[in-house]
């Protein structure tokens, strides 16, 4: 009996959807587009709700998706809570999953993802990532042209894509593409990393075709658009216009909801496929039809309602939940804006936890408790001028968790509270922001009081996290320990953090300050997505405190994130020229800006900005290390293995610095030089399975295939998920004649990251030097239809074919693979042969070089 008892949550929700009232059309427009089936021209794919804050979006958005679940679709729902592409997918597999349809496949290549960009960010954090030296190959111009790639860690690019200049993008993607692979050690790992939707979202397309086959529909909606639709609105255009993610199956319908009309930029040219709702206020009839469903008849309450809420629906359906029996007092002009939302609750307990709850910007039980405090009458009485004392002079203390657990769930029922999956709630922007200004201007003390309570619980929250990560952990290598800085890296560590600012910059604006502004150097050494939340929370701690420096400080950071192909150097400009640092600060500022413009290919303003900390601090190895590696990716191999000698100096005994210089060693060419130093890297730390992977390679270079096995294997016993060097063991296994291993190699890594174009492209070159040509081809093939610019599976596809005698179709591959790449010398050198073979046949080519 206990597993069919409805939830707590399930019984508010059922509630809500007893109350909802109006917005008839809109239903009835989206329950008649499911009884038409998808080859209908009337049929609908796309629908847009927009309207301004509190008419009601959210509430009709769920309505939709209940209504969608009623006719046996599988739904998702997401809002803001999701700050990139990749977020929104993992959380429509979350909510598929709930449904009994799990995307597994996505749901691993989601958790590889995540563990691959830790690794580079926490990497990030101390020592920069490596760098190869390259112009941009042709593969990198095509899919930035596509709009796909060059912008690093940025999970969603947004309508940017579309401006930028494909060329300066894919020179920033291949300099960002060398330092993440000498990082990761893998190119399916880099693919990842740098470019996820181009390796997730097929993945969640297919996994939707699978789980949806035996739906009669799948609704997807996405809410609070006008938040999340920067980073959404490129994605899902092509997701659902184009199929360069592959095909979504017609039986899909989606539903954006937002305060905005669509960007005219990115959906301009489908205008015609987007059915729009335009929500206005609630009319007479249905505000009236609200209030007598909730019981509110007597007139001149209903009247002063409607006056009091303007017809919006969150402020009619707060105003009318406890149903007033009377106007009492209801035309008294000094009404303030509170006292509007809460007039007719008689429970000062519950006014003051309602008062006290609008401060957080999240809110679960946790921290509902210490929101309220210890004493919530008396809370009540300042801000409502003594209004907790109750009808008889009563003050009642807050019971603890008994109390909290029932005042939670109270709170979650209110009409102005949303909630969400992972049990955060939070108020509407309609009521919270007078609800903020009431506190703020009634009583600063305790204002300040209430924040500083807030800002020690999320404190707590940020050192739970740090201690629950253990030594050592989050650095993607166990040797070095994650440090202060490192600490950022880590998502709990980086939110509970953030919330502890926000409410640090509320009680006391000034003296927080510049500690949050020093936060924001280790924050840009991360991806624009963790700056621009790090820079909303400034603007939210100004606009809530009323401080219009520190909102100045958010408004200005988040403009100057605006080219996210500058990634952080020009919030990083802003703090340098602006904030009170320190000399230690600004030797920390100029490093995490050298870096960020070694991320965008500027490397003569990375040298310079190195310089400059280093003149600050010559002892900063950090800034050594990121010097070196620049000078790497410029071929100054000299300079980049005298400032790793310096670094060694000055921290000797790392793992690090010999195994960087040992990766110098090997891409300059000195292969012995390579293997020597990465000995001495392993003597200090054995257990890092990189360096073996380094070292495996560089053996492999130097013709010692059986000794590069020893490490590949060691490395893959140390980490088992180490895809790059299951694949480069694989590609051993084949040269030494071990096809049924090279070929479990492969089906393990495949499992570990499905649709990974190189994976395929291995498994053809096993065939191929195995004489298994047809399979060879078939493989190549796979992996070009996953990556058409993957020029090494041209090149090799089209050695089998050649193998085959399809001498046509090899030489098609060849002049392919050097139209993307005209400097790839390989394939020029496999061209001129063939041609040379089919001239010496008698058979001639063309002027273009085709037969």
């Amino acid at each position: 009996m206990g597993a069919t008892r409805p939830s707590m949550q399930e019984r508010i929700r059922r509630r809500r959807r007893a109350a909802f009232v109006g917005r008839r059309r809109e239903l009835a427009l989206f329950r008649e587009n499911l009884d038409l089936p998808p080859d209908d021209e009337r049929h609908r794919f796309l629908f847009h709700v927009r309207g301004n804050a509190g008419v009601g979006k959210t509430s009709l958005v769920r309505e939709l998706e209940q209504l969608a679940r009623e006719r046996g679709a599988l739904t998702a729902y997401t809002d803001e809570a999701v700050a990139s592409v990749p977020e929104a997918m993992a959380a429509i597999s979350e909510q598929f999953g709930r449904q009994g349809r799990p995307l597994k496949a996505l749901d691993r290549v989601l958790a590889n993802y995540r563990q691959r960009r830790f690794e580079v960010e926490s990497a990030a954090m101390s020592v920069d990532p490596p760098a190869e030296a390259a112009g941009p190959s042709a593969g990198s111009r095509a899919v930035a042209a596509a709009g796909l790639a060059g912008l690093g860690m940025v999970p969603g690019i947004g309508a940017l894509a579309g401006a930028a200049d494909p060329a300066q993008v894919a020179e920033g993607a291949d300099r960002l593409r060398a330092a993440v692979a000498a990082r990761l050690r893998g190119h399916e790992d880099t693919e990842l990393v740098l470019s996820p939707l181009r390796v997730l979202t097929p993945v969640l397309v297919s996994e939707i075709r699978r789980v949806g086959a035996d739906a009669p529909w799948i609704a997807l909606f996405f809410d609070t658009y006008e938040r999340t639709g920067p980073y959404l609105d490129v994605w899902l255009r092509d997701l659902i216009t184009t199929e360069r993610y592959g095909a979504l199956p017609d039986h899909v319908v989606v539903t954006l909801a937002g305060q905005r009309r669509l960007d005219l930029g990115c959906w301009g040219d489908y205008l015609d496929a987007v059915t729009d709702l335009p929500l206005d206020p609630f009319t007479e009839s249905e505000a009236r039809r609200l209030l007598a469903d909730k019981g509110v008849v007597d007139e001149p309450v209903v009247r002063d309602v409607l006056r009091l809420s303007g017809r919006l629906p969150v402020l009619v359906s707060t105003l009318a939940s406890n149903r007033p029996a009377g106007s009492g007092d209801l035309d008294d002009p000094s009404a303030t804006a509170v006292e509007r939302f809460l007039k007719w609750e008689r429970d000062p307990v519950r006014r003051a936890v309602a008062l006290a709850c609008a401060l957080p910007r999240r809110l679960n039980e946790d921290i509902l408790r210490a929101a309220v405090g210890e004493r919530a009458g008396e809370r009540a009485g300042d801000a409502e001028g003594r209004a907790g004392e109750g009808r008889a002079g009563e003050r009642r203390d807050f019971a603890g968790e008994d109390e909290a657990a029932g005042l939670f769930g109270w709170l979650c029922s209110l009409p102005f509270v949303s909630g969400r999956a992972d049990g955060r709630v939070h108020y509407h922007d309609v009521v919270r922001d007078p609800m903020l200004r009431l506190q703020r201007a009634t009583s600063p003390q305790r204002w300040t009081a209430a924040h500083t309570r807030l800002a020690e619980a999320f404190a707590r929250e940020r050192e739970a996290a740090d201690t629950a990560l253990g030594p050592g952990e989050g650095a993607g290598r166990p040797s070095e320990g994650i440090g202060p800085d490192r600490r950022w890296a880590q998502e709990n560590w980086r939110e509970s953090r953030l919330e502890e600012s926000y409410h640090l910059l509320c009680a006391r604006p000034g003296a927080a300050l510049p500690a949050v502004l020093r936060d924001g150097i280790a924050v840009c050494r991360l991806g624009p997505v963790e700056v621009r939340r790090w820079a909303r929370m400034l603007a939210d701690a100004g606009r809530d405190s009323g401080s219009e420096p520190i909102g100045a400080w958010g408004t200005d950071c988040l403009a100057a994130l605006a080219d996210e192909r500058r990634y952080a150097v020009d919030v990083l400009g802003l703090l340098l020229a602006r904030a009170e640092l320190t000399d230690e600060d600004r030797t920390a500022a100029y490093t995490a800006r050298g870096w960020n413009h070694f991320r965008a290919d500027a490397h003569e303003e990375a040298l310079a900005d190195y310089g400059r900390a280093l003149a600050l601090d010559p002892a900063h190895v950090p800034a050594y290390h990121g010097r070196a590696l620049t000078h790497r990716a410029l071929n100054d191999f000299t300079r980049a293995l005298a400032d790793l000698a310096r670094a060694e100096e000055l921290a000797p005994g790392t793992a690090w610095v010999p195994r960087e210089r040992g990766e110098t060693y090997r891409r300059a060419g000195r292969h012995e030089e390579a293997v020597a130093e990465l000995d001495r890297a392993l003597a200090r730390d054995p257990r890092d399975p990189l360096i073996l992977g380094s070292r495996g390679q560089a053996k492999f270079q130097q013709g010692l295939e059986r000794a590069a096995l020893q490490d590949f294997d060691r490395a893959i016993e140390l980490s088992g998920d180490y895809i790059w060097a299951l694949s480069r063991r694989a590609h051993v296994r084949g040269r030494l004649g071990d096809v049924a291993g090279a070929l479990a190699d492969l089906g393990r890594a495949e499992r570990l990251a499905p649709d990974m174009a190189r994976v395929l492209g291995e498994r053809g070159e096993v065939y191929r030097f195995a004489g298994r040509y047809e399979e060879a081809v078939a493989e190549y093939t796979r992996a070009l239809a996953l990556d058409p610019s993957y020029t090494w599976a041209l090149g090799s596809r089209a050695m089998a074919l050649k193998a085959l005698g399809r001498t046509t179709e090899a030489l098609a591959d060849l002049n392919r693979a050097l139209t993307l790449d005209p400097a790839y010398a390989w394939a020029a050198a496999r061209r001129t042969e063939l041609l040379t073979e089919l001239s010496g046949n008698g058979r001639g080519v063309g002027s273009t070089g085709t037969t």
